[in-house]
């Protein structure tokens, strides 16, 4: 699977976001350091300083694919040419709503449009894929009209565009599936998370056939976003056993350089880079982390930069007390613990605050005089 980031185009795409030139060029050294395969890096025909930062990006020499967004007109790509980018992203509309909207519902005048733009295109030696927007509203035999003309000029792949996010994961694989099997052109899935499917999608697509898929660090975005970059990256690895390597410190990095360009704070609980996703409260989980530390976790926290920690809360048993406990170099007398833990459930309840050791340690010295 490819993972084709879109970060610093659909990313920043997302409402009150926007990127300056050294968050840019600061992003996509960080994406190619965590894992991505390929970056979209802009819009060129936005402007001049659009294309500047296209360039500056250009300018690092990533050993890897870099691509920009474009309508496909001719004006599009001629911004794109004038950065000296080597791949693009030629956008269409394909569903009959967008086609009204945006070509008074002729499909034949948007194909030869398309066709002009894409031999200018190959004729330039680019690495061409068609976007279809709105995708997932779209006929399949549109799409496969569109995907023959592409495969007969040269096209190298086809997006699939879940862009209002309405996609569902065997919505997906029976869609995916569909085009895959007409071996026209390999297959990007991008997905919008609207019903909070989007990385399931990404991953449904992968599963039917697709071989690349667009992501973005924390999956900021348009609306609810796109496919979380960490999440597809994480999902190759342990799901799928590919042979990928995570560099931990990277991966924290990234997604930190994106929380902070973006004004956007992740939740404490959001998956793969959540703070709090390895802190284990529950007794009977605590009991077994304690055993074995991947009783109740499906990869490292060191994985992922993060840390493990058993809070002590209304939930916490006495394996959690006794585990903090020793650590203090104190051998605990269970019959005490199990005492101590309704004392702890009513504090915590009361206060919506977990104790800290320091507390664990007064309240154990308390019960044991007593």
């Amino acid at each position: 699977m490819i993972i084709n980031d879109t970060t610093l185009r659909d990313g920043e795409q997302a409402p009150f976001v926007a990127f300056n030139t050294h968050e840019k060029v600061a992003i996509a050294q960080a994406l190619y350091k965590a894992g991505a395969d390929e970056l979209e890096i802009g819009i060129p025909v936005m402007g001049q300083k659009e294309q500047e930062d296209i360039k500056e990006i250009l300018a690092l020499n990533l050993p890897i694919r870099l691509m920009s967004w474009n309508r496909a007109t001719l004006k599009d790509l001629e911004a794109s040419l004038q950065c000296g980018l080597k791949a693009v992203d030629l956008s269409i509309p394909v569903s009959d709503i967008l086609i009204q909207t945006k070509f008074g519902g002729d499909k034949t005048r948007l194909l030869k449009q398309l066709e002009t733009v894409l031999h200018v295109a190959k004729k330039e030696n680019l690495f061409v894929c068609i976007g279809g927007e709105d995708s997932s509203r779209a006929n399949l035999d549109f799409l496969k009209e569109v995907m023959e003309l592409g495969h007969e000029v040269g096209a190298n792949r086809f997006r699939y565009c879940d862009t209002v996010g309405i996609l569902t994961p065997q919505k997906t694989y029976e869609a995916i599936s569909a085009l895959s099997s007409l071996d026209l052109l390999e297959i990007e899935m991008h997905t919008h998370n609207d019903f909070g499917m989007a990385t399931a999608n990404a991953i449904s697509g992968y599963e039917a056939g697709a071989i690349s898929v667009n992501t973005t660090v924390i999956g900021i975005g348009e609306r609810a976003g796109n496919a979380s970059f960490e999440q597809v990256l994480m999902s190759l690895i342990h799901l799928f056993k590919e042979d990928r390597s995570v560099d931990a410190t990277a991966l924290k990095n990234v997604v930190s350089l994106v929380e902070k360009a973006s004004h956007k704070k992740i939740s404490s609980t959001m998956p793969i880079v959540g703070k709090h996703i390895f802190f284990h409260e529950s007794g009977i989980h605590v009991n077994g982390m304690i055993k074995h530390e991947k009783a109740y976790e499906a990869f490292t926290p060191q994985s992922v930069g993060l840390e493990r920690s058993f809070p002590i809360g209304k939930h916490s048993g006495s394996s959690t007390l006794q585990f903090h406990l020793k650590a203090m170099g104190i051998e605990p007398e269970l019959e005490i613990l199990e005492q101590m833990l309704p004392t702890i459930r009513a504090l915590v309840t009361q206060r919506k605050k977990v104790l800290n050791k320091k507390e664990l340690m007064a309240l154990y010295t308390a019960y044991k005089v007593h």
